[in-house]
């Protein structure tokens, strides 16, 4: 069962905790490497792979780095140099799991690292600074676990050995029940489908449709997180086709929405020629509640109160028209077929007929914009129904099936 571990910590300031890591590891029958990131001075401590080695790899040299005073500069000149590193590792199958160990620099540079890694190779990051403001940026869209470690590290004291103790265990023990990527296969077909709390019949609807056709069906909560992982997973070739009921996180990413999914969400599958349907799905609603940074702009708006932290209203027709335009820019790059299926009589369950969202004039405004800027191998299907009507998802589920049965003659 012997695998090999990379660890990610900075020797010059926590030289003593990470060789205890090592030692821990190595006394469960893994192989630990010790990958230094340090950028202030050199330390007694030697590491199996060195700063110098690891700046090297993007022109730079460990001296400039420890010469600097520019953080940024360092830390971004290592983080560049320890992804390069950790591919180059992994390549040639030198790497079976990670585990980051320090502050809030090193989870950073840690989690910058373990991006190069696939779905399903364990990442760790154990570290002191798990401040939620933090913790965001380190998950990125990565199957990764953060561990916080409620004592400085300083010194060996009987708190901290217990805790590094605790971090060897779990690191050998992801590694211990992990297949190699390599080896994890869905089963085929393979259908990726996204759901929110404002799609839940719409959602399952799909999914029971899909699976009485024999599909398998992965579904993935966009909420800017599982959106984008779902993603990663697609460019990383799992996915034979998808139904992306909640492509949301493209506005939210250009208007600062709390579901914002990154600048590259939908770029995955649009590159990998599988099959896609769209739904609209809150396409047209945003969140005003008390958790939006941005929540001034939007507060005055007619909304629907949903809890104390959460409430929703509607983009402008600008804003609407900009989306519009961006979602077109990107499904006109698409490599396989797509439709667009759209519902007239609201794209969620809180903007049915009736509610204070409702607003199919509005709709319009981006419906007709995103007709006008999509090649016309896209078609937009319209159906006269709520997305979270049965004969919605039906619409969805036959729309996908006529796609991805002439991919598959093909």
């Amino acid at each position: 069962m012997d695998k090999t571990i990379l660890i990610i910590g900075s020797l010059d300031t926590k030289g003593e905790q990470i060789q205890f890591l090592k030692e821990r590891i190595n006394a469960r029958g893994h192989r630990a490497l010790i990958m230094d990131v340090s950028m202030g001075s050199s330390s007694e401590f030697k590491g199996d792979i060195t700063p110098q080695e690891i700046v090297g790899l993007v022109g730079k040299d460990i001296a400039e780095i420890m010469g600097s005073e520019d953080r940024l500069f360092k830390t971004e000149a290592m983080t560049a140099g320890a992804r390069q590193k950790m591919l180059d590792l992994f390549s040639k199958g030198d790497v079976d799991g990670a585990v980051a160990l320090g502050g809030a620099t090193i989870a950073l540079l840690g989690s910058r690292a373990m991006q190069v890694l696939p779905f399903g190779v364990p990442k760790v990051i154990a570290t002191s600074a798990a401040m939620p403001v933090y913790v965001g940026q380190w998950f990125e869209a990565m199957d990764i676990l953060v561990m916080q470690i409620i004592m400085e590290f300083t010194g060996m004291n009987e708190l901290l050995t217990h805790a590094i103790g605790q971090v060897a265990g779990v690191i050998s023990g992801i590694v211990e029940e992990s297949r190699h990527p390599s080896s994890l296969r869905l089963p085929y077909p393979a259908v990726a489908i996204t759901e929110i709390g404002f799609s839940p019949q719409c959602t399952r609807q799909v999914a029971s449709l899909l699976e009485a056709n024999q599909y398998n069906v992965f579904t993935f909560h966009a909420q800017g997180i599982s959106d984008r992982a779902m993603d990663r997973l697609i460019s990383q070739g799992f996915f034979n086709g998808v139904i992306d009921v909640v492509p949301a996180g493209v506005v939210e990413e250009m208007f600062g929405g709390n579901r914002a999914a990154g600048k590259e969400r939908l770029d995955a599958v649009c590159e990998s020629g599988v099959p896609m349907v769209l739904a609209p799905c809150c396409i047209n609603l945003t969140g005003c509640g008390a958790t939006r940074t941005n929540r001034e702009k939007y507060a005055s708006r007619p909304h629907m109160k949903i809890d104390e932290l959460r409430a929703m209203t509607r983009f402008d027709n600008g804003e609407l028209t900009a989306a519009a335009q961006a979602y077109a820019e990107k499904l006109n790059r698409a490599k396989g077929p797509v439709r667009f299926v759209v519902p007239l009589k609201g794209w969620s369950a809180i903007d049915r007929e009736g509610t204070v969202l409702y607003n199919p004039e509005q709709d319009r405004v981006f419906v007709e914009k995103l007709r006008g800027n999509l090649n016309p191998s896209i078609p937009i299907v319209e159906v006269p129904y709520n997305l979270e009507d049965m004969e919605f998802a039906q619409a969805l589920v036959d729309n996908f099936a006529a796609i991805f049965k002439r991919t598959e003659q093909r």
